[in-house]
C-alpha cells in the first residue's frame, strides 16, 4: 500500500500546493487542513485509519503517535514542511522545497547495525568520602555500588562496598568497564571499632557497568562526554553530582549500541611489515576506539561515539559508515535534487546540520526569516563524517553549494581537512562550513550568499567514496585534467628518481593497495595512479630513498591504467644465456666486489656474479672449495678385502 500525505498548513500560517507536491514526489496527498493536531483531530483519526500516513508536521509528533496508538494503528511517519520551508520570507516560493522534502520522506530507510548492551546496575563511585558516600547512599538502593574512596574517613556502613586506592586506568564503555586500581585496599567487616583495611595491592583489576568518576583530577578516558556509561562532575558542585544520580539510575537494562562504522580489514593501509603508513583514523579517533592490531587496525564498537571522522578521512574505503550508509546518504541527496527540480525549482542549496542545527532552523522559522526557499536542509545524526565525497557529490547532484552547519559537539578538524582537499577539486565558492550559534545570523548569512549556477547536466556517483570522488570530480571538471591537492590528500602520484632506484621492488610487496607493480618478464616498476592511497609505506621502505609522492588527481583516463615508472635492461647469465636481475645493479655489484673482496678475489668466484641462481649453485658444488662438500666416500668393502685378511688364507 502506498503512502499518503497529510498535509496541514498550522492554522492558515503556510502555504500548501498540495497538487504541486502530489505531482513531484509521486505520492498520494490530501488536501490541505488547518488543524489537525487540535479541532482537526477527528479528521486526523479517519486519515491516520485509512493506511498508511505521513504526517506533515515536525512539531505535534506526540500528540499523533499517541493518537495513532489509541486508535491502535501504525504510528505514521513525519515529515517537517512548515518550520524547514513553509515559515519562512519566501514561503509563498517554497513549494519546490516542500516537494523535495515530502520525497525523502517517503524513501525507505534502512536500519542501522545495532548490537545489544546490557547493564546490571554494578556501579563504581570513584572520588573523595565526602562527595562519594551521600552519592553511593542513594543509589545503593538500585544499583550495586562500590565506592572507592580515594581520601577521607571510611563511612561505617555495609549499605554498599567500600574499598580504597587510587583508579588509575579505565577501558571499555557501559556494560564493560575494566577498571585498574592502584593501592587497592577491601574492607575487613569483623572486630569492634573503626573498620580495618586489607593491606594495599597494585594492579588490581575490577569490572563493573558503570563508572562515576568524581576525583576531580583529569578524566579517566578521552573525549569523556562521548563515552557511555562513564559520568563525571566535578566533587565540589552539588547540583552537578545530583544529576549524576539521576543519569546514572537510568543505566541499567538492555541498551542497543548502533555499529556506526564498518572495518574491511583486507584494506587497511596501516601498515605492512612493521612498516607504518596511514593512521588518519588513530590521529583523529577522539575516544580512542581505534587502535592497532598489526598491519591493520582495530576498533572497540562499544567505545565508538559514531562522530564518523575516520571514515571521512579513511583513504582505502577500509572504514566505512553506516548511520547512515553512503549508499543512503547519496540516494537522499538525488531524491532532493532531482525533485526540486521537478517542482520547477532551479538552483538549490544543501544545507547539511546535526540536532543542533535542526533547533537553529526551528527557531529561524518562528522567530525570524526562516530559510531561502532555495535552501534544502538535510539532517544528519553527525555531520563530523560528511567528508569531501559527500560534498562533491552534492554538487555532482545538482545542488548549486553544499553547506554544513557545525554544532556544538562536531568534530571539526576531520571537517577542515575534508573542505580543503572538496575545495581544491571543485573550486572556491560553493563549499563552505558554517560556524554559528545565532539562528538569525544564520538567515541572514544564507539570504545574503551568492548563488553560482549548478551543474548543468546532473550525474549520479556510485561505489564506494574513492570512485564517488572521481565521478563527481569529473562531472565539475570536464576535460580530466589534473588537479593540485593539499597535503595528505588520499589521492596523487608516486615519482621514482630513476638514477637513484635499484628496481630492487621492496615498494611493490609492501604496496597495501596494488598501486605499484612489478613485471614477472623484465626489470620494470609499474604504477596505477587510481589505486594510489597516498599512505607513504613505499616512501618508508625505500632503501635508496628514490620514492616521493605528489598529491594530485588526475581525471585522465590515464590514471586508470599502468605506466611505467622505472625499467631497466636486464642481465644474461654467462653461463645458460636466461634473463635474472638488472644489467646496471650487476654490473654494480661486479665493480665493488670482483678482485676486491675476498669471496670473490679470484676470476673464477668472480663469474658467479654473473650467473642466474641455477647455475651459480651448480658452479659452488664443482668449486674444489665447494663449502656444500662432505669428506670423500669410503671404498665399499668387498669379499676380497675380507679373504686379504685372513690369516689362514
Amino acid at each position: 500500500m502506498s503512502k499518503t500525505l497529510i498535509l496541514c498548513d498550522c492554522a492558515g500560517s503556510q502555504s500548501i500546493d498540495a497538487e504541486l507536491i502530489s505531482t513531484a514526489c509521486g505520492a498520494g496527498c490530501t488536501r490541505v487542513f488547518s488543524a489537525l493536531c487540535t479541532t482537526g483531530q477527528e479528521q486526523a483519526a479517519d486519515l491516520l485509519q485509512a493506511g498508511e500516513a505521513i504526517m506533515a508536521c515536525g512539531q505535534e509528533q506526540a500528540v499523533f503517535t499517541a493518537l495513532a496508538e489509541d486508535l491502535g494503528v501504525e504510528t505514521p511517519g513525519f515529515v517537517d514542511l512548515r518550520d524547514r520551508a513553509g515559515w519562512s520570507e519566501q514561503g509563498e516560493q517554497a513549494a519546490p522545497k516542500m516537494a523535495a522534502l515530502a520525497a525523502e520522506a517517503l524513501m525507505p530507510v534502512p536500519v542501522t547495525p545495532a548490537v545489544d548492551v546490557l547493564s546490571e546496575g554494578v556501579c563504581l563511585i570513584a572520588g573523595p568520602a565526602h562527595a562519594v558516600c551521600d552519592l553511593a547512599e542513594r543509589l545503593s538502593g538500585v544499583l550495586a555500588v562500590t565506592a572507592l574512596i580515594t581520601e577521607g574517613d571510611l563511612p561505617i556502613t555495609r549499605a554498599y562496598d567500600v574499598v580504597t586506592g587510587k583508579l588509575v586506568r579505565v577501558r571499555g564503555a557501559l556494560g564493560g568497564f575494566r577498571l585498574r586500581i592502584d593501592g587497592f585496599r577491601q574492607v575487613l567487616p569483623g572486630g569492634r571499632g573503626a573498620f580495618e583495611l586489607t593491606a594495599p595491592k597494585d594492579r588490581a583489576v575490577s569490572e563493573c557497568d558503570i563508572v562515576i568518576d568524581l576525583t576531580g583530577g583529569t578524566p579517566m578516558v578521552p573525549a569523556w562526554e562521548k563515552r557511555e556509561g562513564y559520568l563525571r562532575a566535578d566533587p565540589r558542585d552539588a547540583l552537578a553530582v545530583e544529576r549524576l544520580a539521576f543519569e546514572a539510575a537510568q543505566l541499567t537494562g538492555t541498551f542497543e549500541k548502533p555499529l556506526y562504522v564498518r572495518l574491511n580489514e583486507s584494506l587497511c593501509a596501516h601498515a605492512r611489515a612493521e612498516q607504518t603508513g596511514c593512521s588518519n583514523c588513530l590521529d583523529i579517533c577522539p575516544t580512542g576506539a581505534i587502535t592497532p592490531a598489526g598491519d591493520h587496525v582495530s576498533i572497540d564498537p562499544m567505545v565508538c561515539a559514531g562522530c564518523g571522522a575516520c571514515a571521512a578521512l579513511c583513504p582505502s574505503t577500509a572504514i566505512t559508515y553506516e548511520d547512515p550508509a553512503l549508499a543512503t546518504l547519496l540516494a537522499r541527496m538525488q531524491i532532493l535534487a532531482r525533485t526540486y527540480r521537478k517542482a520547477g525549482g532551479s538552483a538549490p542549496r544543501l544545507l547539511v546540520h546535526d540536532a543542533h542545527g535542526a533547533e537553529m532552523i526551528r527557531l529561524a522559522a518562528r522567530f525570524g526569516r526562516g530559510l531561502p526557499a532555495d535552501v534544502i536542509p538535510l539532517e544528519l545524526n553527525v555531520v563530523s563524517g560528511f567528508g569531501h565525497a559527500e560534498m562533491l557529490a552534492g554538487l555532482a547532484h545538482g545542488f548549486a553549494s553544499v553547506s554544513v552547519l557545525c554544532g556544538q559537539r562536531t568534530e571539526r578538524e576531520a571537517l577542515d581537512r575534508e573542505l580543503a582537499l572538496a575545495v581544491a577539486i571543485a573550486g572556491p565558492g560553493r563549499l563552505s562550513l558554517l560556524d554559528m550559534t545565532d539562528p538569525d545570523a544564520l538567515s541572514e548569512h544564507l539570504y545574503m550568499a551568492e548563488v553560482k549556477a549548478p551543474l548543468a547536466d546532473p550525474v549520479l556517483p556510485m561505489g564506494n567514496r574513492r570512485q564517488v570522488t572521481r565521478l563527481a570530480a569529473q562531472a565539475l571538471n570536464p576535460g580530466g585534467p589534473v588537479l593540485p591537492l593539499p597535503e595528505a590528500a588520499p589521492y596523487g602520484a608516486v615519482v621514482v628518481n630513476t638514477d637513484a632506484c635499484t628496481l630492487c621492488l621492496s615498494c611493490v610487496s609492501l604496496c597495501p593497495s596494488g598501486a605499484l607493480i612489478d613485471n614477472p618478464d623484465m626489470p620494470q616498476l609499474n604504477f596505477q595512479e587510481d589505486a594510489c592511497l597516498q599512505c607513504g609505506i613505499c616512501r618508508t621502505i625505500c632503501p635508496e630513498q628514490a620514492i616521493t609522492l605528489e598529491p594530485r588527481l588526475d581525471l585522465s583516463e590515464a590514471a586508470l591504467g599502468q605506466r611505467v615508472l622505472n625499467e631497466e635492461e636486464p642481465f644474461a647469465c654467462i653461463e645458460c644465456g636466461a634473463l635474472f636481475g638488472v644489467r646496471s645493479t650487476v654490473e654494480r655489484i661486479m665493480e665493488k666486489l670482483a678482485g676486491k673482496h675476498p669471496m670473490f678475489a679470484e676470476s673464477a668466484q668472480a663469474r658467479m656474479i654473473q650467473m642466474c641462481d641455477n647455475c651459480r649453485v651448480g658452479a659452488q658444488f664443482q668449486a674444489t672449495d665447494n663449502p656444500f662438500a662432505a669428506k670423500e666416500r669410503p671404498r665399499t668393502v668387498t669379499t676380497e678385502d675380507y679373504f686379504s685378511r685372513r690369516k689362514d688364507h
